[in-house]
């Protein structure tokens, strides 16, 4: 099997896998109705996946889970178990065992998404930024997939989100399996050493790498998130608070997030050619300039409101596998397996806290403006990559130091 018949299949894989991870998020009035849920709560719907993904990437880091069952084999034992917890969601008759299901879900991805790198990893030698952003690009999609369905039932219908969120699962797991093997390129994993972590993290190179990342990190699960609630929002500050602007809301929530996956593709095709700093910089900047200026158009139409928030769901994940891809670059060879761990999972962490931060933002000004809190991360992401383009480690990037 060829190397682009393998991504192929591999695409296809993350883009039913993760459907999983924002299926909560798709259904979070509905979920929020049905479980008496306050805003607060309601939030740890989406908090829960990112701890759990936390938790599940460290013991498969500390138990090189990829190496010991194959990334194949990993993938789809884990895709399965995102599949049930999804569906233990659905069953769930309270908050505690939704939520719990949650945590689960988040744990079972990290076998879904980390190891399907590795696996594109080990096919591609050449072109291998092009080939991971594909990737990411296949999940962006797949992600955002639940808003589709959500908006093709009725709020009462909410259970189908979630069920046809586990079966997309159950099938990418399956569709993984037709991989022939992990590559020709394929190597084992380097152990996780916590005690590096001190030197790893005081590595200059590698620090202001971890900052852009950061600063990423800080708005796009935050905005992934809460984007379908600032929709809402404005179309209600425009028709009116009891018109029925849910099924749009999903809609459009399903494009603009979507829409990274060409960000991805994007980014992914020119970071080996210009430079990995160059293109997050500019990915950041734009980002940025999207969550500040977005205010300006609430309660416009949703012509006129839409194309900034495609912009913005196109730069704002653009960068996303430049930062894995710089640190492996920068880090001690014998440790990037604990250096991609600790930058992963310090990532994940700081998104739970800006993912409960932004609705208790905008319960005290408003989501017209909530959401220029998130241009403080690619403020700090675009000072991170321009510094780290000025020294000397920037050589050692893809596209070099320009």
């Amino acid at each position: 099997m060829n190397p682009r018949r393998v991504l192929l299949l591999l695409a296809i894989a993350q883009f039913l896998a993760m459907a999983p991870w924002f299926s909560g998020s798709a259904v979070a009035p509905s979920l929020a109705r049905a479980w008496q849920l306050l805003p607060a709560t309601t939030a740890w719907l989406t908090i829960s996946v990112q701890l759990g993904f936390v938790a599940g990437a460290l013991v498969s880091a500390m138990f090189t889970l990829a190496d010991r069952l194959s990334a194949r084999r990993l993938v789809a034992a884990s895709a399965a178990i995102a599949a049930l917890a999804t569906l233990g969601v659905a069953a769930a008759r309270g908050a505690g065992v939704g939520i719990a299901c949650r945590l689960l879900t988040g744990a079972a991805l990290a076998g879904v998404y980390p190891p399907g790198m590795k696996i594109a990893a080990g096919w591609f030698k050449e072109s291998r930024g092009w080939a991971i952003g594909i990737l990411v690009g296949a999940l962006t999609l797949g992600s955002a997939s639940p808003h589709l369905v959500r908006w093709a039932v009725s709020p009462s219908a909410w259970r189908i989100v979630l069920v046809v969120a586990a079966m997309s699962a159950l099938a990418g797991g399956l569709i993984v399996l037709l991989v022939p093997h992990d590559g020709p390129f394929a190597a084992p994993s380097p152990p996780f050493s916590l005690a590096a972590a001190p030197r790893i993290l005081k590595d200059p190179g590698v620090l202001l790498a971890n900052l852009g990342y950061l600063g990423h990190m800080w708005e796009v699960y935050a905005m992934w998130t809460w984007i379908v609630a600032f929709i809402a929002a404005s179309e209600h500050a425009r028709r009116g608070a009891q018109a029925d602007v849910t099924a749009l809301a999903a809609l459009a929530t399903f494009a603009v997030v979507g829409s990274g996956a060409i960000g991805c593709w994007l980014g992914g095709t020119y970071a080996d050619r210009l430079g990995r700093t160059l293109i997050t910089s500019v990915a950041m900047l734009a980002s940025g300039l999207c969550a500040l200026t977005v205010g300006l158009l609430y309660g416009a139409p949703l012509i006129a409101l839409l194309p900034l928030l495609l912009v913005w769901g196109i730069s704002v994940v653009a960068d996303s596998a430049q930062f894995s891809a710089a640190v492996s670059e920068l880090a001690p060879r014998e440790y990037v397996g604990t250096a991609l761990t600790l930058q992963t999972s310090l990532g994940f962490l700081l998104t739970a806290a800006t993912i409960y931060l932004l609705p208790a933002v905008a319960a005290r000004i408003g989501w017209r403006w909530s959401m220029s809190m998130l241009a403080i991360g690619p403020a700090l992401g675009v000072w991170a990559m321009l510094a780290l383009r000025r020294r000397p480690e920037a050589l050692r990037l893809a596209g070099g130091k320009r």
